[in-house]
């Protein structure tokens, strides 16, 4: 990355909100299954490479890794149910239950806001705005663009170049951040873009790439003007 940047965009899931899992697990937690964060943590990471090595352009990139992480979480607390598979994988792609936040993340965004553009692209439902709203960030963004609303996913191009074009922003000074691999890096740098994965669980730690774990990191690569792979 060169970091000739003018405009930043930003995921949401996973990157700036986070899965409110008591809420969407409720169905596992009345059948006495709760599963503990470091299972979610593994499981997120592994699942996250096995999606990438099968990855394509296939417009339901969203909808395929749920479904694969669930079904992998079932059959390894031995519950396997394909009804409560198909409710969590609901649940969980209703933007409302992505309601967590980590502190300071306003403040973060606000500081990065006052250096650059920034905007979001996120693939939803459609009411990613409102969520953000409601966690106190929508203000933070100049443009907010939601797959449910374009009627493209990443990582399809068409959804980028909306985002740029909302931003009247030129692909080789925007940098993307967001957390999966193949949707999210290389959709980006496929539309021309930089990339930076936000990697909290640290599923790519080992694969050679421009990752940060928060935005506070992220702040440190900008202001060093050069990209930190750890």
């Amino acid at each position: 990355m060169n970091f000739k940047v003018k405009a930043i965009f930003f995921d949401v899931g996973n990157t700036l909100l986070f899965p409110n899992r008591e809420r969407i697990h409720a169905p596992l937690t009345e059948r006495g299954f709760t599963p503990d964060a470091d299972l979610l943590r593994d499981l997120e990471c592994r699942t996250k490479n096995q999606f990438d090595g099968m990855m394509t352009n296939n417009g339901n990139a969203d909808h395929s890794f749920w479904w694969m992480f669930y079904s992998q979480l079932l059959s390894e607390i031995g519950l396997k149910d394909d009804a409560i598979r198909d409710q969590l994988v609901a649940s969980i792609r209703n933007s409302g239950n992505w309601d967590l936040i980590r502190p300071g993340t306003a403040e973060q965004l606000r500081e990065i806001g006052e250096r650059y553009q920034i905007a979001v692209i996120s693939n939803a439902d459609g009411k990613i705005e409102d969520v953000l709203r409601r966690r106190g960030i929508a203000h933070c963004f100049r443009t907010i663009t939601d797959s449910g609303l374009v009627g493209y996913e990443k990582p399809h191009p068409e959804i980028f170049r909306h985002a740029l074009k909302s931003m009247n922003a030129a692909p080789e000074q925007s940098l993307y951040v967001g957390d999966v691999y193949s949707v999210d890096y290389l959709g980006a740098t496929g539309a021309g873009m930089q990339a930076v994965l936000m990697d909290v669980p640290g599923a790519y730690r080992d694969k050679g790439v421009p990752r940060v774990e928060s935005l506070e990191e992220l702040q440190a690569i900008l202001r060093d003007g050069k990209s930190t792979v750890r």
